[in-house]
């Protein structure tokens, strides 16, 4: 392809000229689709296997894990909003009527259903406009997140509480995916179909995490909505509305990536609470949550390749200007998995990097030093 200058508005909040040039390609089929990537170096090693795997139908949470069981439906209340996603001639069509469906059962069903026709019938990326704000249902209230009770005055247990957190988490997701799909979706001759490709399949993924979150919160007596929610995930959502790079940085690369911390911390308290089966759940998610961090860094680099910035740097620069928070404690096994460089998020890694190869430059000069004396003192004459 010959080299190409555009000037793309989203990318930064300021107009950003850059060339798009030829560059090796990475191709997938997924019958009826070809998806093609960009290559990129030192990705997560799964990234391949999972743009590959089939079509995954496992949304009921069996005695022995996932499994295919058939969920009862209510056909008469779904006929309707099936016919939004049946009669959509595009993935973006089809992403906004998940974004506008307020029943969070039914969204998580729906985004499944669009994302199988997609995949099956091969249609186009497409355009659409996407509502200024996903539809909600009238629980839980939406509360500042100092608001949220603790467990002891939430009116749940410890593992309902926890297993309700989660699924507001992953209901949050479905709608950031999604988002990210339809609103960027002007300019995919630019990203390319398999950026859309992947958070399309990030959203089918969330909308399953949803699907599992939601039956064990009903096994345990309750149901998602039982106490209030904070609307944290979608403010992060709504800074980047405008900005490609920004909305990879705040939400694969921050929120998700929250995720990887606090994933294995929630099964060893729910393993303490004696709830291994909800522990169960909760360590499948956030194995699979790899696989989306994965994506935010791929398509991060990609982007900063496109403008020919350095990643490290847009990133940090990224969330100061968007005022996006890092929190620690950090997961750096679950990252590094993922392909998330430490020194993007971590400032004690680069410190601790200069500092060692400033001992292998010492170390070399000692080096250096003693073996001209000893050069020195061979060469020198004898008396």
């Amino acid at each position: 392809m010959a080299a190409s200058t555009f000037k793309f508005r989203p990318i930064f909040s300021t107009p950003l000229r850059f060339t798009l040039c030829s560059s090796q390609k990475n191709t997938i089929s997924t019958s009826p689709l070809t998806i093609h990537y960009p290559e990129l170096p030192n990705q997560w090693s799964g990234l391949q296997n999972w743009r590959h795997s089939s079509l995954n139908h496992q949304r009921f949470w069996g005695p022995n894990g996932p499994d295919n069981s058939i969920v009862p439906s209510n056909s008469t209340k779904e006929s309707t909003l099936w016919e939004s996603i049946n009669s959509a001639s595009s993935l973006a069509e089809m992403g906004a009527a998940v974004l506008c469906t307020s029943d969070p059962l039914m969204k998580s069903k729906l985004s499944h259903l669009a994302y199988c026709r997609w995949r099956e019938e091969g249609l186009p990326v497409g355009t659409f406009q996407p509502p200024a704000r996903p539809a909600r249902p009238s629980k839980p209230e939406l509360v500042p997140s100092k608001e949220i009770p603790p467990p002891k005055h939430s009116g749940l247990p410890l593992n309902a509480y926890m297993i309700h957190n989660l699924a507001h988490v992953e209901l949050n997701a479905v709608d950031l995916a999604w988002d990210t799909v339809v609103r960027f979706s002007p300019y995919s001759e630019i990203l390319g179909d398999g950026f859309f490709a992947d958070f399309a399949h990030v959203a089918d993924d969330e909308s399953r995490h949803f699907a599992w979150c939601s039956q064990r919160l009903s096994e345990l007596g309750f149901s998602y909505g039982d106490m209030p929610a904070h609307n944290l995930l979608w403010r992060e959502c709504e800074k980047s509305s405008n900005n490609v790079a920004a909305r990879l940085a705040a939400i694969p690369l921050v929120q998700e990536a929250r995720g990887l911390d606090a994933g294995p911390r929630l099964v060893q308290k729910l393993i303490g609470f004696g709830d291994h089966r909800t522990s169960n759940i909760v360590a499948r998610i956030a194995d699979e949550e790899v696989a989306h961090v994965a994506v935010g860094v791929f398509w991060f680099i990609s982007v900063c390749q496109q403008m020919g910035r350095t990643p490290c740097t847009t990133f940090r620069d990224l969330l100061e200007e968007y005022n996006v928070e890092l929190k620690g404690p950090f997961n750096h096994l679950a990252r590094d998995e993922a392909g998330l460089p430490r020194e993007w998020y971590d400032p004690s890694a680069s410190v601790e990097d200069k500092k060692k190869k400033l001992s292998q430059v010492y170390d070399r000069l000692e080096c250096i030093i003693s073996m001209e004396k000893e050069n020195s003192s061979l060469n020198s004459p004898s008396r």
